[in-house]
């Protein structure tokens, strides 16, 4: 037997159903230190389906920490409890789902030599879970291991979030240390584009980062043309830089704008489009038919990640880091890319909360506009311009 650690989680809802996020954290059993911290929106929901996507999202971590250990879990929910120790009988539809998935994760740490074993606790003593939760239903989202910076067991319910990656201009910093003003000049035009369609694409299926990677079809080429001479007449200051992601379809889109600019594209993968995993090649109404309390974690989860796939968090911090790297000079850098980077730049420069990050419509072959300037404003002048593929 591995480990022995423990596992408080919880959930909630405000209007119960109502907006609603978890809460989970794993600690070492023995010191009482806190290994790991989760939390995440769930969108509208009820408190018990809250409190289960706090169970499964605990026992995740512990997972993650150590596959085989003696877990117990700790939640101030009779119901589930009571449910998940097999002693009370599942009624409603979500639930059975959840608990479902929360049962695949206790046969995960079994089969690795593990326990994992149920206690009821009274709310007080989960304040710390409960406040994690809290976080989640202010649509905030953790995933840190806070231990690897602490020596002394957490405070229950203290928080603080995992760093997120910083755009940071260092001419602005340059500018404020030496004491003079901000001015609008000198930013960064990023111009995004979305790649052309595949036939993944019209077919309705995932193709995401370690799939098939097809390329364009007939009208794709046409799609990618017709951006190449849309993006010249978006252009802010020069010079002018052309990036890529290293996926097929991107390149191939990519190629006749630089034809058009002069420039040569540089392929940075960190503008890949996000890894679907075991789903890469289905439809949604396959994996709907196929798991869908699954499919609906992943919409609405940011620290989900469907089965050997990246969940939206890792996607947003790649993406970001390489949103870093091409703002960090002045000028204007076209970024040829897919529909979850590009959605990780806007959602991010308009702080949208996390349960509105498939509000924004990116079509195939769409052009996007973000502006960033050195005194730390931001710009949107342009979100799914289409006209040109008419």
């Amino acid at each position: 037997m591995g480990a022995a650690l423990i596992v408080e989680a919880d959930g909630g809802s405000r209007g119960n159903p109502g907006v609603a996020g978890y809460g989970a954290l794993v600690r070492d059993a023995g010191t009482g230190v806190v290994l790991i911290e989760r939390a995440a929106p769930l969108g509208k929901a009820s408190n018990n389906v809250a409190e289960y996507a706090g169970l499964i999202a605990g026992l995740e971590a512990a997972l993650r920490l150590e596959p085989g250990a003696d877990v117990e879990v700790r939640m101030d929910s009779k119901l589930v409890v009571e449910q998940m120790a097999g002693r009370w009988k599942i009624k409603h539809e979500d639930m059975r789902r959840l608990s479902t998935q929360a049962q695949e994760l206790v046969r995960a740490i079994t089969a690795g030599g593990g326990r994992v074993r149920w206690t009821w606790i009274p709310r007080e003593e989960n304040k710390a879970a409960d406040a994690l939760s809290n976080a989640g239903m202010d649509g905030r989202i953790i995933d840190r291991e806070p231990a690897s910076t602490q020596l002394e067991p957490e405070p229950a319910g203290a928080i603080v979030d995992k760093p997120a990656v910083a755009i940071v201009d260092k001419r602005a910093v340059a500018r404020m240390d030496s004491g003079t003003n901000a001015a609008l000049d000198g930013g960064t035009r990023i111009i995004l584009v979305r790649h052309g369609v595949t036939d993944f694409t019209v077919s309705g299926r995932l193709d995401g980062r370690g799939g098939a990677d097809p390329a364009l079809n007939e009208q794709g080429l046409r799609q990618a043309a017709a951006a190449a001479a849309l993006v010249p007449t978006l252009l802010g200051d020069p010079p002018v830089r052309l990036i890529t992601s290293s996926l097929q379809r991107v390149r191939m889109t990519g190629a006749p704008i630089g034809d058009t600019l002069g420039v040569q594209p540089t392929v940075d993968a960190d503008w890949d489009e996000r890894a679907f995993g075991d789903w890469d090649g289905l439809t949604l109404a396959q994996i709907h038919q196929r798991h869908p309390a699954k499919l609906a974690r992943m919409r609405l989860d940011a620290g989900y990640s469907p089965p050997g796939g990246e969940s939206r968090s890792e996607v947003l911090s790649r993406v970001l880091g390489a949103m870093a790297r091409a703002a960090d000079a002045p000028g204007t850098v076209v970024v040829v890319t897919s529909r979850v980077p590009i959605l990780c730049v806007l959602s991010h420069v308009l702080q949208l909360a996390p349960e509105r990050f498939w509000a924004l419509q990116t079509e195939p072959a769409s052009v996007s506009v973000v502006e960033l300037w050195p005194d730390g404003h931001v710009s949107v002048p342009t979100v799914n311009r289409t006209e040109h593929l008419a």
